[in-house]
C-alpha cells in the first residue's frame, strides 16, 4: 500500500508520524512517500490541512472538512488526548480499514 506523508519542516510532529509509519511499514507492507509542503500555493494544490497529513491515493485518512488548508501544525484526537500526530494504533486501524 502506498502512503504519502505530507508535512512542513517547521512542524516537529511530522517526525513522530514518520516514525509510526516506518514501524508499521514492514508489518503492513507500506511504501511511504514523504512530501514536504513549502508554499501556501502547494498547500492549496494538495488540500494540505496541516502537518502531518497522511494520505492514500490523495485521500486524507484523518480528514476534517472544516480544517483550513495551509501551512500549520495539525492536532489529532488520540486516546491520550490531543496530540500532534495520530498514534501507531490509530494509524494501524485506519490503514487496515483501507485494505
Amino acid at each position: 500500500m502506498n502512503v504519502t506523508l505530507l508535512y512542513f519542516d517547521d512542524c516537529p510532529s511530522w517526525q513522530t508520524a514518520d516514525q509510526h509509519l516506518r514501524a508499521l511499514a514492514e508489518e503492513m507492507d507500506l511504501t511511504i512517500e514523504r512530501v514536504e509542503v513549502t508554499t501556501p500555493e502547494r498547500a492549496e494544490q494538495l488540500r494540505f490541512r496541516g502537518s502531518p497529513s497522511i494520505h492514500i491515493d490523495g485521500v486524507d485518512l484523518f480528514a476534517d472538512p472544516d480544517a483550513p488548508v495551509g501551512l500549520s501544525c495539525r492536532i489529532y484526537q488520540t486516546p491520550q488526548g490531543s496530540a500532534g500526530s495520530p498514534t501507531a494504533d490509530q494509524l494501524r486501524s485506519v490503514l487496515a480499514a483501507r485494505r
